[in-house]
């Protein structure tokens, strides 16, 4: 058993509000919900958190651990722990539409490259992302979970700059 009191108490009370919404056998339902709010707090989610989910609800660590690997949205490592996450879409029809040079933009301005994050801790750039399903707004990004399209070098400067 892992010690449980290592979710924080609002963490906790997101999972019991996930786990309200499906019939107490189906616990596993709220495990995204579960995840997300690990992920939200913390901005990456560790091996104990992983740990006290899984005992939270009841599961396996090996099937917490296998939804929170698959989904790009989680992050696993210490690294992504960072007050706020980008991606870029580097997909053909962003690709096409210059998200290559949106990409070495980000870069230049932010001092570091994909994967990587400021040593203030404030961004996070993560490594290649195959497609965000937004490919008639190409060239497009996402900045903690918010879509941005129809990026220039000029706008994502508006954003990133415009971020506390």
């Amino acid at each position: 058993m892992t010690d449980k009191s290592i979710l924080s108490d609002h963490e906790r009370k997101e999972i019991d509000h996930w786990l309200a919404k499906y019939p107490e056998d189906q616990k596993q339902s709220a495990l995204l919900g579960a995840l997300r709010a690990v992920m939200h707090e913390d901005h990456y989610i560790s091996d104990e958190k992983i740990a006290a989910v899984a005992d939270y609800l009841g599961l396996p660590k090996i099937a917490v651990y296998e939804v929170a690997s698959f989904y790009s949205m989680f992050e696993l490592d210490e690294k992504a722990a960072a007050k706020h996450s980008i991606s870029v879409c580097t997909n053909v029809s962003c690709m096409l539409r210059g998200s290559d040079k949106i990409v070495e933009h980000i870069e230049k301005k932010l001092g570091i490259k994909m994967g990587e994050t400021t040593k203030d801790k404030k961004f996070y750039f993560k490594i290649e992302e195959e497609c965000l399903a937004a490919c008639s707004g190409a060239p497009m990004m996402q900045v903690d979970h918010v879509y941005y399209e129809n990026l220039t070098t000029e706008k994502v400067d508006e954003i990133l700059d415009g971020l506390e």
